[in-house]
């Protein structure tokens, strides 16, 4: 997706949602003025890391260690990484981390979550993750270890939950970059957004396969319950 981006005419208006950092995968300048012939929605926020982490840890009080799934070549990875390795360290929380490249690296990282007894998984959303969440949920239920993550796509596979922004929303805010550029707005200034819109998503039938209550602190901000 990226390379095709920047395969194409650079005279031709691009409008992207992007789930990584579009700075590091170089397809805008920074946030303020892109500079270029593409701007859009970022939809990676660092501060959703941490809240993530925080209601995991509501709902799984006795946790002590997560585990972290990400592939490494998603550009943004590492400063969520870091992101997510100061929220749970805030919480007391150690943190084992499992890189995947490919479909090929699930398995191992898999073995490698339970040999170190993690209570949780968070899973960086992007492509290559998305397309295996049903068997991140395959090994949620089976395992008892919930899996969340920053898209309702993932809950609607099986995971346990996400926070995150609703893409829905996020490419309506879209739309609306593109009827600038239709008005004669150059990308190159028109900022790159963030969604406007976040939303608490979980699995209901998941919670009860893992054996989770869901407190009723946690269950007053649910936006929506899968069943």
């Amino acid at each position: 997706m990226i390379l095709g981006i920047r395969e194409l005419d650079p005279k031709v208006p691009i409008v992207f949602g992007f789930s990584g950092d579009p700075v590091e995968a170089r397809l805008v300048s920074s946030f303020s003025r892109p500079g270029g012939n593409a701007t859009g929605i970022a939809m990676q926020s660092l501060s959703l890391v941490g809240k993530r982490i925080e209601i995991l840890k509501e709902l799984l009080p006795d946790i002590t260690t997560i585990g972290i799934l990400a592939n490494p070549a998603h550009p943004g990875e590492q400063l969520e990484l870091k992101a997510s390795s100061e929220a749970a360290g805030k919480l007391g929380l150690k943190v084992t981390y499992c890189p995947v490249y490919s479909a090929a690296d699930f398995d191992p990282a898999f073995a490698k979550l339970l040999g170190d007894k993690v209570g949780g998984v968070i899973a960086f959303p992007d492509a290559l993750l998305l397309s295996r969440a049903v068997a991140l949920a395959e090994f949620q239920n089976t395992h008892r270890v919930p899996i969340v993550s920053g898209w309702s796509e993932f809950v609607d596979a099986g995971c346990l939950f996400s926070y995150g922004p609703n893409l829905r929303s996020t490419w309506r805010q879209a739309a609306k970059f593109v009827d600038r550029i239709l008005r004669g707005h150059h990308p190159r200034n028109i900022p790159v957004e963030q969604p406007s819109r976040y939303e608490f998503i979980l699995h209901s039938g998941a919670a009860s396969q893992i054996g989770i209550t869901i407190p009723a602190t946690a269950a007053v901000r649910i936006d929506r319950m899968v069943r």
